[in-house]
């Protein structure tokens, strides 16, 4: 299987258009090490001509522009990307689904709390009907010993993972999250039967998280935030990382914490906050990550498992 990181911060990217913090000052006047990043998003594929995005940033053009693996050959038009699978309904994980217009109709992959939430609060179902079809929604359940195959990407099992973390502003389950909201996805290589776990947004870990990443070859998990109350502290927000849906990286009950209990070949932290000083490659929080044998996605990243 191969994994590529189409994205690697969280909402906003890196530099955010309107911040002008230390990390994103820096980046743009080239005072710190840091490489700037696009919103979260990756896709995989079993053979390397056939991928699944995972969630659709609202950087997807630039992303997809930037990585030939999802250009098709002798084609006037088209693309490699056969499917989309929606982790939840937030902005940054499906605006991108506006971008890809052109090339519908598209099946989706998502829960029926993702659906109702994109089909009323954030109607992108009904808007892009009007575009050759618009897109076709596949339900996913939120046992995670169901697994389901997408026809046009074989090769490769999903299995939807519930995730304590919270809906959108918008959702009418904002703070009052339910089965479905937030989900991450094991993907198993049927060939090898090795697998990715990827967990974007994640509050806290769970014996169902934890059975996840004991036999994982890959984890791509929450990076957005070194501290819990980051935003706070910095004068960004009023709510504490875990308000928000996100655990910190640093920490007992952090990210590189939660990592550490397990022996996987390849531990990457994704879904970066600008205001992460993980971002500086030159910071102790950096180097923290690194000796404790956890990579930083970077965009462009290729991962094979």
């Amino acid at each position: 299987m191969r994994i590529l990181i189409l994205g690697s911060a969280a909402g906003g990217g890196f530099p955010q258009w309107n911040c002008h913090c230390e990390n994103c000052s820096g980046v743009r006047n080239g005072t710190i090490n840091a490489q700037a990043r696009t919103q979260s998003s990756i896709a995989v594929s079993a053979d390397g001509n056939n991928w699944v995005l995972i969630n659709a940033s609202p950087d997807i053009r630039q992303q997809i522009n930037q990585s030939p693996q999802l250009w098709p050959l002798n084609q006037q038009r088209g693309s490699n990307i056969k499917a989309a699978i929606l982790t939840d309904s937030q902005v940054d994980h499906t605006t991108g689904l506006l971008t890809l217009r052109e090339g519908l109709p598209l099946d989706v992959y998502c829960t029926n709390v993702v659906h109702e939430d994109l089909t009323t609060a954030f109607p992108l179902f009904p808007m892009l009907q009007h575009w050759h079809g618009g897109l076709k929604h596949h339900l996913i359940g939120t046992d995670h010993q169901h697994g389901f195959t997408i026809q046009q990407a074989t090769g490769l099992t999903f299995f939807p993972v519930h995730l304590e973390s919270n809906a959108p502003p918008y959702s009418p389950y904002r703070d009052d999250v339910v089965p479905g909201n937030n989900i991450g996805l094991k993907v198993v290589d049927n060939a090898s039967g090795k697998y990715l776990f990827y967990a974007p947004g994640i509050v806290e870990s769970t014996p169902l998280v934890e059975s996840m990443l004991s036999k994982a070859e890959c984890a791509l998990i929450d990076g957005t935030l070194w501290l819990d109350d980051e935003m706070i502290k910095n004068g960004f927000g009023h709510k504490l990382g875990s308000q928000m849906g996100h655990m910190p990286v640093n920490g007992e009950n952090g990210s590189v914490a939660l990592l550490n209990h397990f022996e996987i070949r390849r531990k990457i932290l994704i879904h970066i906050n600008n205001t992460n000083p993980i971002l500086n490659e030159d910071s102790s929080a950096h180097q923290f990550v690194i000796d404790n044998g956890v990579e930083i996605a970077t965009d462009g990243m290729e991962i094979t498992i």
